[in-house]
């Protein structure tokens, strides 16, 4: 009976053909089979490299399918090389799919490290790299966003160029001096690296929107600071004792102090 073969997850380059590993570029001569997003693309990086192999496409909408085939292949002894277009493959690209089904089926699955833009983008913002967190692409939605925006850890994020200045406007607004690091193009030719605060940056790209590839790197949200709810709760009292609605009084105040409309609320009615 044929032993196990394995799934070698293999990251490629970003931007720079050059930042190709060594380790895995001799995964993909070894692989009897590389399972990529876009063939041609991955053909192309293979042939610079003088590396002939036999691709198979494996992108999003596939991957239910082609896995079920890949992993069969890997249980008759055979081993699959998994590259995304670009980078680390599962990390907002295809491959979680044959990742899980190869760990359910007791099958070795070998990662190498090397290119990717979150890391990369992280060093190079110069914010805090000791707590952080990769949120994919943002959110479209606005409360979606806030949410991703009050991270108390340092945000690493894609977004696409055209959306940039419009999710640097929201955080603006919700803080204007938040460090912000606008990274684009990473490794390729037009590299950049923009630092600055929300305001300086939403005005910045809102007359002229990045170029290429966007990595946004976004500083931990404060932590809140302590409100001293008496004189805001005195003054909601002072509004109800007036004929003003419990709920209605509690949201005025709140407006005008900053205090949580919900507690103030609370805190009268309870």
């Amino acid at each position: 009976m044929i032993g196990p073969g394995k799934l070698i997850v293999c990251p490629t380059p970003i931007g720079n053909v050059e930042d190709i590993t060594l380790r895995v570029l001799a995964a993909l001569r070894a692989a009897d089979v590389i399972a990529c997003e876009d063939t041609r693309r991955t053909g192309a990086l293979l042939k610079n490299y003088g590396v002939s192999g036999k691709l198979v496409s494996y992108y999003e909408q596939n991957e239910k399918a082609r896995s079920a085939e890949l992993v069969k292949r890997i249980h008759g002894g055979e081993v699959v090389a998994l590259v995304s277009d670009a980078g680390m493959p599962l990390v907002s690209d295809p491959g979680f799919v044959l990742v899980r089904a190869c760990v359910a089926a007791a099958l070795e699955v070998e990662v190498l490290p090397g290119p990717s833009a979150a890391l990369a983008a992280l060093v190079a913002s110069a914010l805090p790299a000791d707590h952080w967190r990769f949120a994919g692409f943002l959110p479209r939605k606005r409360a979606e966003l806030e949410a991703a925006f009050a991270s108390a850890e340092t945000l690493v994020a894609f977004e696409s160029p055209r959306r940039v200045a419009d999710s640097l406007a929201v955080l603006a607004e919700l803080d204007p001096a938040r460090p912000v690091a606008v990274c684009r193009e990473l490794t390729k030719v037009h590299e950049e690296v923009v630092r600055g605060h929300a305001q300086e940056l939403a005005a910045r790209y809102a007359q002229e929107p990045p170029r290429g590839e966007v990595v946004l790197v976004v500083g931990p949200a404060p932590a809140p600071t302590a409100v001293d709810l008496e004189p805001a709760l005195d003054a909601v009292r002072r509004l109800v004792e007036s004929g003003a609605k419990p709920r209605v009084a509690a949201h005025v105040v709140a407006d005008l102090t900053g205090a949580s409309a919900n507690v103030l609320y609370r805190a009268l009615t309870g």
